[in-house]
């Protein structure tokens, strides 16, 4: 075979043959973006050597292969470029979903809340679903305010695709994470974790303090109401 497979264990977007690698019996040539024609192999290599350049082959699956008169460094440096660029501008396609509901506690909501946050800092969509249950699909307005109250607390961090739609038996919303540069600063985890436990520690800390000066102030004489006081000893 003029073209055998890439091996196995190498990905075949990143395999790319440079010079003796290539196997194919002629090529076509291009240098700064200009096509020189079809040469054998074996002159391909010698000008590349005129050149000082590497034979680098682009289209190993056209008719003949084409390959370019480049540095070989220099092509897999603006390779890695074009794929950095590629996935700078690449929206964000990971979507989480928290789901809600009409009558959910202020705590567990604000568990919903830390969790689409982190989810918005790591650049992924964020579904919101609530649903209703029963008799709830009487009062939608409660679900739609509990969404607005959900929405607003996660707008420094991200903004809904579009209005929370009433969709069968409960509310949509999907989140878009802000860009980077306009996004709020990414809160440090376990900061609302320590909070609690500092402000218990001030408050459980009062009550002990006025035990020691009621202990020594107030505390009564030996022998106060002595009975043997009256007693006349001889």
């Amino acid at each position: 075979m003029s073209r055998p497979f890439p091996p196995r264990h190498s990905p075949s977007a990143s395999f790319v043959r440079v010079n003796g690698k290539i196997r194919a019996r002629e090529v076509r040539i291009i240098k700064d973006d200009k096509q020189l024609g079809i040469f054998p192999l074996n002159e391909a290599l010698n000008l590349a050597r005129q050149h000082g350049v590497d034979l680098v082959e682009i289209s190993p699956n056209a008719t003949p292969p084409v390959c370019r008169l480049v540095d070989f460094g220099k092509f897999r440096y603006e390779q890695a470029k074009r794929e950095k660029e590629s996935r700078k501008h690449q929206h964000a396609t990971t979507v989480k979903e928290v789901q809600l509901s009409p009558r959910i506690d202020p705590h567990d909501l604000g568990i919903k809340i830390t969790h689409a946050i982190e989810f918005l800092c790591e650049d992924m969509k964020v579904k919101v679903a609530l649903k209703f249950r029963g008799r709830e699909m009487a009062h939608t307005e409660i679900g739609f305010e509990v969404i607005k109250d959900f929405l607003e607390k996660i707008s420094p961090y991200g903004h809904p695709d579009f209005e929370p739609k009433l969709i069968g038996k409960g509310i949509n919303a999907m989140v878009s994470p802000l860009p980077r540069n306009k996004r709020a600063k990414t809160p440090a985890k376990g900061d609302e974790n320590h909070a609690p436990e500092k402000n218990s520690k001030e408050h459980s800390a009062p009550p002990s303090k006025p035990k020691v000066p009621v202990a020594t102030e107030h505390k009564p004489a030996a022998f106060a109401n002595n009975p043997f006081a009256k007693l006349d000893v001889k």
